[in-house]
């Protein structure tokens, strides 16, 4: 048993090919993180949806601040299940063998780093399985700059955790009650919350009410997917509301040659496209010009 095991997180994730953190954990650049802020989720979630990763959603879930905020950030995961004395033991025997201090909670806490985000499944234990309050909540702020949690468990001290400013938190339920006989089994290990699966590293994109975990090998590929997305939704709105194109031609998988061209024009002359003028076009001519499966189907 090792917690926090680097040569574990590196073989858990081995289509990361780029920068690690000392603890193996794949270093998305910050710039993919700034660009998520003014995406949606459903234009995050299509391009993995569409790739196969059916499990990287949970919306069955509470939010400390219901004021719009998003909560992005890297996983960090850990993972639990009720007590047992001599498990328990054990484990406790391996936290202190590696110099760690205070409750398994607090180990997670005290590892983060700037854009973190504690990533826990409490295994739904809400009763003595309130994995976060008001203290725990400031350190986490002062750890993480603007962070935050996913916790499939509970939390407490509700008034004092809304005070922390920049700080959003997704949890199960609120009890009063300290946290209690429970065991860490993971510390950045392959953890679930609700119906999603979620590796260390992942980047978690917390709005309107539900949690996406994208894998960190997607994360480029995904944030200018959503750009495209994005733009074409803008130059669609307005093509539909001038009457060049109707409703199912723009909610087609696949533009024609014609459209596409349009969309270039369009982003390459109002102020509105300058943002994505860098994007690369060539894979959505060549279905275009060769045809792809899906062209019958509406665009998900």
């Amino acid at each position: 048993m090792k917690f926090n095991s680097r040569e574990e997180i590196i073989a858990l994730t081995p289509l990361w090919k780029g920068e690690r953190f000392p603890d193996g954990r794949p270093r998305v650049p910050d710039k993919y993180l700034e660009a998520m802020r003014k995406m949606t989720l459903e234009e995050l979630w299509k391009p993995i949806f569409v790739k196969g990763y059916i499990s990287q959603f949970e919306g069955d879930l509470k939010t400390l601040h219901n004021d719009g905020r998003k909560l992005i950030g890297r996983a960090v995961t850990c993972s639990f299940v009720p007590t047992r004395p001599d498990l328990h033991d054990v484990a406790f025997a391996q936290g202190a063998a590696e110099g760690r201090k205070g409750n398994y909670n607090q180990w997670v806490i005290d590892s983060l780093v700037g854009g973190d985000v504690v990533v826990a499944d409490m295994y739904d234990k809400i009763f003595k399985g309130t994995f976060l309050g008001g203290n725990l909540t400031k350190a986490i702020k002062t750890r993480t700059g603007n962070g935050g949690a996913v916790i499939w468990g509970g939390i407490r001290d509700v008034e004092q955790m809304v005070t922390h400013e920049g700080v959003q938190v997704y949890y199960r339920g609120i009890d009063p009650t300290p946290i209690r006989e429970f065991i860490m089994k993971d510390f950045n290990s392959i953890t679930r919350i609700g119906k999603a699966t979620v590796l260390p590293g992942d980047i978690v994109f917390g709005a309107g009410g539900g949690v996406l975990f994208i894998p960190s090998h997607l994360v480029q590929e995904v944030v200018e997917g959503a750009a495209k997305t994005h733009v074409k939704d803008d130059f669609g709105f307005e093509m539909i509301g001038e009457g060049k194109f109707t409703t199912a031609q723009i909610d087609r998988a696949t533009w024609t040659e014609e459209m596409l061209d349009m969309l270039m024009d369009w982003i390459k002359n109002d102020p509105r496209g300058e943002e994505y003028r860098d994007l690369d076009w060539s894979e959505e001519y060549d279905l275009a010009r060769n045809g792809d499966p899906n062209d019958t189907q509406t665009a998900l």
